[in-house]
This record gives structure tokens, sequence and C-alpha cells, in this order.
């Protein structure tokens, strides 16, 4: 089971800036496919950017040039810029086993944003603008 723990939440005014952290303590290099998702009460889970095993990236159009996802060999990261009072949100990460989804001729471009093909969740951490 792998555990993913989710830092850097917080109070910011609109315009401002906040970085977001996802680590999956215990490893020393983490290869899943990954992306973030954010959900606000009432409301669907929507991914807002993904990262895969090599680093390809994919971002939802409403924060598409403020927002960057990255990685390193442990952590995912997620800066985002110019943020909105619509940004605030429940801010979760999300992981899968590239195979898992090789296995299943599961496309990460056309796929990244469905969050019923992910395996592993954080706890979350609040954004609020």
């Amino acid at each position: 089971q792998v555990q993913l723990v989710e830092s850097g939440g917080g109070l910011v005014q609109p315009g401002g800036s906040l970085r977001l952290s996802c680590a999956a303590p215990g490893y020393t290099y983490f290869s899943y496919n990954m992306a973030w998702f954010r959900q606000t009460p009432g409301k669907e889970r929507e991914g807002v950017a993904g990262i895969d095993s090599d680093g390809e990236t994919r971002y939802v159009a409403s924060v598409e040039g403020r927002f960057t996802i990255s990685r390193d060999s442990t952590k995912m990261y997620l800066q985002m810029d110019s943020l909105k009072p619509e940004d605030s949100a429940m801010y979760y990460c999300a992981a899968v086993e590239p195979m898992t989804w090789t296995l299943r001729g599961i496309d990460f471009a056309g796929s990244w944003r469905r969050k019923e093909e992910y395996s592993y969740w954080g706890q979350g951490t609040q954004v609020t603008v």
C-alpha cells in the first residue's frame, strides 16, 4: 500500500502563489503516474494537472498557464500562481503504477483526469484564496 502525503496548502490572497507537495514516505525513487485533483463541497473531484512517469504533463484548461506540475525522484509538486477565488478547494494527490495502465491499454493523455483510474490517494490539503 502506497501512502501519499500532501503539504503546502493555506490561505492566500487573490493573485498570490502557493506550492503544494506530495510525498511518498519510504520511497527513494517514486516513478508512478501522478496527478493533482481538487474538490469543493457538493462537487465532483476534478483533475487539475497530471504528470506521468516520463514527465509528460497535462493541465485542465482553467489552470493552464497559471499552475505548473513537476516531480523529482521522491515528490510531486504543484506550483500555483495567479490564484483566483475559484481555485479554493481541497487538493489531493493521486498515483498509479504505470504498468497498471499499460496492461489495461490506458493512455495517459486521455485518462489522466479520470479519478477512478488512480490507485492511491492522499488525505488532501486545503487551499483557500
